[in-house]
Parts: structure tokens; sequence; C-alpha cells
């Protein structure tokens, strides 16, 4: 077979990593694959730029056309980012019958099934591993390895970014502000972290994960997104002291046929297994019906991982084109998008509250809660250093959201609750 050319868009940190390993894995891919693959043309912005991998000049070119439009290409790598700007080139190269493989998860959560559609129509592959999860291969496990299985909930931890930075506040006892710096000095947050810490990012993975194992089109507005930039030294105190660790959550759970995704800080009691996922590593949770309990655990981002899973795609669409099936692996939702509301939705909650300390306000708080037909798991009340002020500190058993919410916002009427400090959702209490 003759060699695949690729045209790499993009030569940053994925794409150096994937430079790297084409080169040096050469045999190990030829083995796969059967034939030799080279490297044609890598669009840059500066072609005089000094990079992170040794590249011959002439490779490098800062004209699209160079890769959209050559009849050489047959692969066509994106890992430039972006969203409006890389559609039109992923169109385009469809258009000319290329094959794609992408690390883009903000264009793929916005317009993954308009560009499937599109391979499909023209019978090419777009494959986009690397856009969830960095190393871990947590999309070809939905697709491929559980694939006869009816997946019921996926729970995990998917941003590198606030898992560093939970896990050092949570065992260093640091501040949010001093530990996003950190981060940021070591390459895990970028200059502007919004996305990471807002819950953005995490967002848009779920939803290419829902999308995939539920076969259901759910897109990035269907997410209820709350970030990490309200958590206090406080409530990473108390979770401990009640046996629980905090970590940016993201949920996607199914019953019958209406689904929930959603991404919020949560707790997690210590004994669940992604409570020792730790600093930037990410883990996905799958629970499926007849599979039951597994979990994927790995690098959540970086060159060499990110760039792994970009390579192994590559080595699937060149498969597919000895085979000649290219163009065949994109499935359409099975099932029609119903989301659940409030009254589906149930979980245990963590609340924490100030309040006027006198006799009998626990009491009414109690009652409130009863009132609504919610228990409570644990209960913790302290003096605070405020006059006449305690904190009680509450986890519910079980309730809908509905019902919380509502006692929520009757707990803001009460003039005995001078603040409700935070809520959070308590997640995994069926895993031992």
């Amino acid at each position: 077979m003759k060699t695949i050319s690729i045209g790499l868009l993009g030569l940053g940190t994925v794409g150096s990593g994937v430079v790297q390993i084409i080169e040096s894995h050469q045999d190990k891919l030829m083995h796969q694959v059967g034939c030799s693959i080279s490297i044609n043309k890598i669009l840059v912005k500066d072609t005089t730029k000094e990079r992170l991998v040794d590249i011959d000049k002439s490779m490098l070119t800062s004209n699209p056309e160079d890769i959209l439009s050559n009849p050489e290409i047959d692969v066509v790598i994106e890992v430039m980012g972006g969203i409006e700007e890389t559609r039109n080139y992923l169109i385009e190269a469809l258009n000319n019958k290329k094959h794609i493989v992408t690390a883009n998860k903000d264009l793929m959560a916005l317009y993954g099934p308009e560009l499937l559609e599109l391979a499909t129509e023209n019978q090419c592959d777009l494959f986009y591993e690397a856009s969830v999860a960095g190393g871990i291969p947590i999309l070809r496990g939905l697709v491929d390895g559980l694939s006869s299985d009816r997946i019921t909930k996926m729970m995990g931890i998917v941003n590198g970014t606030t898992n560093f930075i939970l896990t050092k506040m949570s065992k260093e006892g640091r501040a949010y502000e001093d530990v996003l710096k950190e981060a940021q000095e070591l390459g895990f947050a970028e200059s502007d972290p919004t996305a990471d810490v807002g819950g953005l990012d995490a967002a848009r993975k779920m939803a290419i994960l829902s999308t995939l194992g539920f076969s259901m089109n759910i897109g990035l507005h269907d997410v209820e997104v709350q970030g990490i930039t309200e958590i206090s030294e406080e409530d990473l105190r108390y979770s401990k002291k009640l046996g629980y660790t905090m970590k940016l959550i993201g949920v996607a759970s199914r019953a019958g046929d209406r689904v929930e995704v959603s991404v919020q800080p949560a707790l997690l009691p210590e004994a669940h297994p992604l409570a020792s996922v730790n600093n930037e590593y990410n883990a996905v949770y799958v629970y499926g019906e007849a599979v039951g309990e597994t979990m994927f655990y790995g690098p959540g981002a970086g060159s060499l991982p990110t760039a792994t899973a970009v390579v192994s795609d590559m080595v699937t669409v060149i498969k597919n084109m000895r085979l000649g099936v290219n163009g065949r692996s994109a499935v359409s939702p099975q099932y029609p998008k119903q989301l659940k509301d409030a009254t589906e939705i149930f979980a245990k909650f963590f609340i924490r509250l100030h309040v006027q300390d006198e006799v009998g306000v626990l009491a009414r708080i109690t009652n409130l809660f009863a009132e609504h037909g919610v228990g409570f798991d644990k209960i913790l009340q302290l003096p605070l250093d405020e006059k006449e002020s305690s904190e009680i500190v509450l986890v519910t058993h079980t309730a809908s959201l509905a019902a919380f919410e509502q006692i929520k916002q009757k707990l803001h009427d009460y003039n005995m609750v001078r603040e409700v400090k935070s809520t959070y959702r308590v997640e995994g209490e069926n895993i031992k």
C-alpha cells in the first residue's frame, strides 16, 4: 500500500506530540497498518517561529489550502483549536474527501452532529477521541468496548485544571487564588482560566460523552453548569470532616428515556474511586446495565498523552482505508432528546447555613425539611465568632432537586437564617 500522507493543522503542544510519535514510532505504526506514514504539510501561523520539535521548514505552511486542497494528503489531523474558522477548514477537507482526526472538544460539542453527517455523506472518517479526557480512551470504550451494553450513568472528573486546584486546596489548605496562580505557572491553567474554572470545558466534554453514551443529541445548552470559583476553604474543611472529598464532577444519568447532564462541584465519599483521582488526572466512572461499574483513568491533558489518542485515531482511519470501510463509523442518535425536570433528579445534598444562635432554630429548620419529606443523614452545629451566630451544616437523605430548591428558597426567607453559605450535591454514595 502507498505511503499515507498526513496534513497537520497546528503545531503547538499537541501537534508537536503528534509529530514526535509518528516519527519515533514509525516501526510500530507500520506493523499496525501495513504501510509507512509521513507528514506532508503542517499549517502554522508563523513559519519562522522556533518549534518544540525538529521539523523540516519546507513542511511548514501558513496557507490552509496547501493541506485542504492538496490531492496528495489522505488524512487531516486538526490540533489547532478554535471553532468557526476550524469548522470551515474541516468542512472543506471533508468535501475534498479527506479523513479527519481532531482533538477539538469545543468544535465537536457545538458542531459534532453536522460534521459527522458530512463525513458520512463523503464516505470519510471523523474521529475525535482526544477531545475528551486526553489520553484516556473513553470514547472508544463507549462506542466499541461497551457497544452491546445500555449505559445508565457516566460520572467523572474531566478537567485537569480544576482537579489540580481542588486537590491542592483540599490537601494543603491553600486559597483558590494562590493555587490558580501555581496552576498557570505549571501550564495546567490558561492565562484566562474562565472556561476551566467556570465548568464550561467540562460541560463540553460531558455533552460529547452523553451524546455517545446515550445515543441522543445532547448539546452544550442542555448541560447545567457550575464552576469552582465560589468554593471556600470552609466548604472543603467541612467536607473532609464529614468524610467527603470535593471534586468538580460531570454527571450524565439516564432513567428510562429521560436524561440529566450536569457539571458542578460535588461531595464524594472518601472511599469512592473518584475521590482518589488527584492533581491534573482525569477519570470517568461508567455504569452499564450488563457490565456494572467500570472506570477509565489517566492523564487528562499534556502533549504526549493527548497526541497518543490522536495518533490512535489516525491508525483506525488508515485501517479503515485498507478495509474500504471509511465513513461508516458514525451512527445517528437512536433516541429523541428528553431531559429530566427537577422532580425527576434525585441526590443527597450538602447545605451550610449561618443562623441566629438561639433556642429552637435547628428545630424549625428540621421541621421545614420534614414538611417537604426530606430527612438528614448528617448534622453539624458549631458556634461562630460573630455575636449570637452559629453555623449549621447538613447532609440530607436522598431528595428531589425540586424539593431541595423549594426548601432553599424558604430558608432565604427565614429571619433566623442569616445566610445560606453554600449548597452542593453528594454523589457516589452507593459505591462502597
